[in-house]
């Protein structure tokens, strides 16, 4: 029985992402480097790097989709606004291929436009000695095109206590441009000693929130209503302190 499986990693954060994928004969291993474009009126065009470290050529198709969110989860829509080139292409072993990321039109006057590239292996022709599962590489990539003024995130945090006696943060972006949440952590004011910290990687694209859901534990007893509570958060953007009330 040939089988497909299919592997999809965002990659959010850093310089450099490494992928495994691995066959019952084979192994490939691809590189992508940066694991971000930056567009604007003054630089249309960006470059990304894909290396192949396996030992098998690596046929790979390109797709630039614009990015968006509803209630929390991402939503992709086709787009004509990126030009990605070459759209297929076929990595030898041990090579490398250069992708051209361009703008079609103009960027937004006053906000920042959000997409995603998506990098996904495609399978060789079948093999009737081949028995098995092979895995396909798909990788997603964040693309921002930054507006002509200046493109800054606009966040809003509140904690509120619920009824099951736990604590939920949420961050609205109120900005002209996304933040990528990192990590956080909670603190009494004037401590050093965080309650809790949370690894968080996610997006606040342009009007968008975030929440997580932080459960009482033996370590982290839920805070009282109207008592205050500051945050830390390693963004994209630079460190952030927030002092933040609790509301009931």
């Amino acid at each position: 029985l040939l089988m497909w499986t299919r592997i999809i990693i965002n990659a959010v954060f850093g310089l450099f992402v490494f992928l495994v994928g691995a066959t019952v004969v084979n192994a490939a291993a691809i590189g992508v480097s940066p694991v971000r474009v930056t567009l604007s009126d003054k630089q249309k065009i960006g470059t990304i790097t894909v290396h192949n470290g396996g030992t098998e050529p690596v046929p790979m198709q390109l797709e630039a989709l614009n990015w968006s969110k509803e209630e929390g989860e991402d939503v992709f829509t086709s787009t004509r606004e990126l030009i990605v080139s070459p759209p297929i292409f076929t990595i030898p072993a041990g090579g490398s291929q250069v992708v051209r990321v361009g703008l079609r039109g103009a960027p937004d006057a006053k906000r920042e436009l959000a997409y995603r590239i998506f990098l996904q292996e495609l399978p060789p022709p079948p093999s009737p000695d081949f028995n098995g599962a092979k895995m396909l590489m798909r990788v997603s990539l964040p693309v921002f095109v930054l507006p002509k003024v200046a493109a800054n995130p606009l966040l809003r945090w509140q904690a509120v206590r619920t009824s099951d006696g736990s604590l939920k943060i949420s961050l609205t972006n109120d900005g002209n441009a996304h933040i990528q949440i990192i990590n956080f952590s909670l603190s009494k004011p004037g401590s050093a000693q965080p309650w809790i910290s949370q690894k968080a990687s996610d997006y606040a694209l342009i009007g968008q929130s975030l929440e997580w859901i932080l459960p009482a534990s033996v370590d982290f007893s839920i805070p009282e209503s109207g008592s205050t509570i500051q945050l830390f958060a390693q963004t994209d953007a630079g460190d952030i302190e927030a002092d933040v009330l609790v509301l009931p």
